[in-house]
């Protein structure tokens, strides 16, 4: 058996492992709306606490996707002006009166940015700091300020909360993907998630895989108090994830796919996607050289060298090239039909995932400029500062 053959044999042999060793990810079967749970019989009181720097062109549409929620119990609505200078917090007060809500949202001029801190995360802890003083609320709902909720939106996650006594509950919010850009990039974003983290497998209290979306998180105050607050993660930039493991060690989380909340900014063309995801990459691998070789490897064995030998090959070798590359076209059907898209962009997930090992190798070399984690004009602090 020559090396190609090899290599194609092994992509295959990877691509059926995937799809019935790891968790079932690509099934996307954990949805918001696949089951009703029952109402509590008393509805716990909630506070969002909403980040916010530079939000001006969306803030006044999420906020009022906030104050509108049906929610039955007690709700109100905390945002953190993290140094806003295009007029974020009026846009917000504006938004608040011309509902007639002003009395449930409570605006912060954030503090300035202490060292070890990133951005969104100081402005978070100054958030929940304030929503905890006085009368606590039972649960914190931790939400961007580019994302819009469907009324019914907190009126289901509490439920779900309550019935399993889950201490996190996330929705992957429904990202934007009206560009050919978007439409390239975003579902497999979700995709390569759900492979890293399976869904299923964050729900199940045996398994140390953790993760959520920070989009939308609703977390037990308490809980979060006990796991060390958010000044736990503070230097973060994946601080979803990072929340989500502290928690998990603290009682069962849940993630889910959603409808009810959604990006309510495009992402643009390619490379302002590209930079969106370089943000993070290289502090996924815990900004390890060798974790990065072994990525970039990986992604060109898994989702590169079936197409490759498919197009190139011949014999044996073409034979399971073309197996891997139809099961993988197959594994994406499930989030394709949840975007409403083409099932032929299937066939578009090798180059797809080559355009997720530029912005991975990208993302370390802003590390190695040290411009990593660029967000909103910031150089975000690096994992392990203190």
């Amino acid at each position: 058996m020559n090396m190609a053959t090899a290599l194609a044999v092994l992509a295959l042999a990877i691509w059926l492992y995937l799809l019935v060793g790891r968790g079932g990810f690509w099934l996307t079967r954990e949805h918001d709306d696949r089951e009703a749970p029952p109402q509590p019989n008393r509805w716990p009181s909630v506070v969002a606490v909403v980040p916010a720097r530079n939000e001006a062109d969306v803030i006044a549409q999420s906020l009022k996707s906030l104050l509108q929620q049906d929610y039955p119990g007690p709700f109100r609505v905390v945002l953190v002006d993290d140094s806003s200078d295009d007029g974020t917090a009026a846009a917000a007060l504006e938004a608040a009166a011309a509902l007639g809500a002003g009395e449930r949202l409570e605006v912060l001029r954030g503090a300035a940015l202490p060292t070890g801190w990133t951005g969104k995360l100081w402005a978070q802890h100054q958030g929940v700091q304030h929503a905890s003083a006085g009368e606590a609320p039972d649960y914190l709902l931790l939400t961007d300020a580019d994302i819009g909720h469907a009324p019914d939106n907190l009126r289901t996650l509490v439920p779900r909360a309550e019935r399993e006594g889950y201490v996190l509950v996330s929705l992957m919010a429904q990202l934007s993907c009206g560009s050919w850009a978007e439409r390239f990039l975003v579902p497999a974003f979700v995709f390569f998630f759900q492979m890293l983290y399976p869904f299923a497998w964050v729900a199940q209290k045996e398994r140390k895989i953790a993760a959520a979306a920070g989009g939308c998180m609703l977390v037990r105050r308490g809980v979060l108090e006990r796991a060390g607050g958010i000044a736990s993660i503070r230097s973060e930039i994946i601080d979803d994830c990072a929340l989500a493991r502290r928690l998990k060690a603290e009682g069962p989380i849940w993630l889910g796919l959603t409808r009810r909340a959604t990006s309510l900014r495009p992402y643009g063309g390619f490379w302002e996607i590209g930079r969106m995801v370089s943000r993070s990459a290289y502090a996924q691998l815990g900004y390890s050289p060798l974790l990065l070789a072994g990525t970039v490897a990986g992604l060109v064995l898994t989702f590169l060298m079936a197409s490759i030998v498919t197009l190139f090959g011949s014999g044996l070798a073409q034979a399971a090239g073309l197996c891997a590359w139809l099961l993988m076209a197959f594994a994406f059907q499930p989030m394709l039909r949840f975007y409403r898209l083409s099932p032929l962009w299937g066939f578009a997930l090798p180059a797809i995932a080559a355009a997720y090992t530029l912005f991975t190798v990208q993302s370390a070399l802003e590390v190695w400029r040290g411009r990593g984690g660029m967000w909103k004009g910031r150089s975000q602090a690096m994992a392990g500062d203190t």
